[in-house]
């Protein structure tokens, strides 16, 4: 009887639909991350060869790239200002 009701219980479409929407904003997510890891780690490298003025730039586009991050929800405002002060330390 328990097993009946277990199999007769399917999604309906509108949590299919869900389900399609979240993994598409995952998989966004997911991918403006990368950017903005890859936007660190240039920085970062710059920053250790002391070229003060490609860092400023870079901290600039990285500034960009996290605001907008805050902006689609990608990441908190906590979070991006708590990460904006650490890397404008490192110049």
């Amino acid at each position: 009887m328990a097993e009946e009701k277990k199999a007769a219980k399917e999604k309906r479409p509108t949590a299919l639909k869900r389900d399609i929407q979240h993994e598409k904003r995952r998989l966004a997510n997911r991918s403006f991350k990368s950017r903005i890891k890859t936007a660190v780690r240039s920085y970062e490298k710059v920053a250790a060869e002391k070229n003060e003025q490609e860092a400023t730039t870079q901290l600039n586009s990285l500034y960009s790239l996290l605001d907008k991050a805050v902006k689609t929800g990608v990441y908190k405002i906590n979070k991006a200002a708590r990460l904006k002060s650490k890397y404008a330390a490192k110049i």
